[in-house]
């Protein structure tokens, strides 16, 4: 019988998961998974929090996650499941506004009447639009400042951009923003009615541990703390945490500028390091804590306040009963930044306080000494810039490297982010593998 081939996964998040669920279903292979944190999840990594498990990042599923979904049902995760009515509103003025309905939007006065209307029939189109392509080379600021008119961008489009995307706001894609509008609105259910969102009791968390004890029933090898050092030209093996492993196929499903830097340094090879560090990111930082106050009517409420010091503030209690979390409130503050701007490098202690500030500002009656716990969290390589330009930096899934594979977000433009792409890329490559491996 010949020898299993060496599988190495490089990432223990949601796609190289997917990709050892899937390549663990084949007989023939020897997987083994690496992290280089102290536990697996990524972005949804977890955390103990009052009596259960919470995630750093803010997640949810949306109606149409149905590559995510079918995973849940395998792994008998279905009775974990919820589905609940969102409620999104915008924070400008002073004032808390819903951004719900064709009437929220009518009712929203920061735009003129006649701007309000624009907005609408703007949306409408963008819903129903199904040829993307010709968006890609148009900025989504400039697009949606002549579609939409002044008042409208200064309410709604200019602020979530910087918030979103920092000093690169004026040169994202537009295709990036049809993908949002499309994502958001086919999560109503048939007939209309309010966006519903799914979560897990236990939160993300709970997909995480289901999966990993699957893949130990399966026999794959996972290993955290694992730090790859650099990759081999030639003879198909990686070092890592100082010791040399060799294997069949390799899958890295980190950042691509990280992978450029694992990659040997032969002139060769330079041309594609370049096209992998031309991909730029941004950081991200959340403030989870819990209150036995109620601040807020929304789930997710859009801070568009000029010079707010945070893009996003998370009623999570607005979206499940707050009896998973022993009666307390939970909430999440976020904003993406660049890593050596001020405001991600502010200590912990300040950036909590300048955030909790402003959160009093909005809500004159939230006292923070009425907070029980919480927790600050960084991410340095969070949000790929998605300019105009960026269907040229997209890498192949095969890597120049013999046997070797890069699977990330970068690739599924112009989609942005989410769990459900996550398990569908690792599925995808995972399939790739299978192929070349078979021959």
């Amino acid at each position: 019988m010949a020898d299993p081939k060496r599988i190495l996964i490089v990432g223990g998040g949601f796609t190289g998961l997917a990709a050892a669920y899937r390549l663990s279903r084949q007989p023939g292979f020897s997987i083994t998974l690496l992290e280089r944190s102290e536990q697996l999840g990524g972005l949804a990594g977890g955390f103990p929090f009052l009596g259960t498990w919470f995630e750093k990042v803010y997640h949810h599923l949306f109606l149409h996650d149905t590559c995510i979904l079918q995973l849940v049902e395998e792994l008998g995760l279905n009775d974990r499941l919820v589905w609940c009515e969102s409620s999104i509103g915008i924070h400008i003025g002073g004032c808390n506004y819903p951004f719900m309905s064709p009437l929220d939007l009518l009712r929203f006065t920061p735009c003129g009447f006649l701007d309000r209307a624009r907005l609408g029939l703007v949306v409408l189109y963008l819903k129903h639009k199904r040829n993307w392509r010709p968006l890609i080379a148009q900025p989504a600021h400039q697009w949606m400042s002549k579609a939409c008119g002044r008042s409208v961008m200064e309410s709604v489009w200019t602020p979530l951009l910087k918030g979103k995307f920092d000093r690169y706001y004026n040169t994202v894609s537009m295709a990036w923003l049809w993908a949002r509008i499309h994502s958001r609105s086919r999560s109503r259910p048939p007939g209309g009615g309010r966006e519903k969102l799914g979560y897990f009791l236990g939160g993300f968390p709970e997909v995480i541990r289901r999966l990993a004890s699957e893949l130990t029933r399966r026999q794959v090898t996972i290993q955290t703390s694992a730090t790859v050092e650099s990759f081999s030209g030639g003879d198909r093996s990686a070092v890592v945490n100082g010791r040399r492993v060799p294997f069949d196929y390799c899958l890295f499903t980190g950042p691509s500028p990280a992978f450029a830097r694992l990659l040997p340094k032969e002139p060769a090879l330079e041309p594609y390091q370049r096209k992998l560090c031309s991909i730029e990111y941004l950081g991200a930082m959340c403030l989870v804590f819990a209150s036995d106050q109620s601040i807020g009517d929304f789930y997710w409420l859009n801070v568009n306040e000029p010079g707010a010091p945070f893009l996003v503030f998370i009623h999570h209690t607005r979206l499940v009963d707050k009896s998973w979390y022993q009666n307390k409130h939970v909430y999440y503050l976020g904003t993406y930044a660049r890593t050596d701007g001020p405001l991600y490098t502010l200590p912990d202690e300040e950036l909590i306080g300048l955030w909790l500030g402003y959160l009093r500002k909005m809500f004159p009656q939230f006292d923070p000494a009425r907070i029980s716990e919480r927790h600050l969290f960084r991410f340095n390589a969070a949000q790929h810039i998605v300019d105009t330009g960026f269907e040229e930096k997209i890498p192949d899934y095969r890597t120049p490297l013999p046997g070797v594979f890069l699977a990330n977000f970068s690739q599924i433009f112009p989609e942005d982010r989410g769990t459900s792409c996550a398990v569908r890329e690792g599925f995808k490559v995972a399939d790739m593998i299978l192929a070349e491996a078979r021959g």
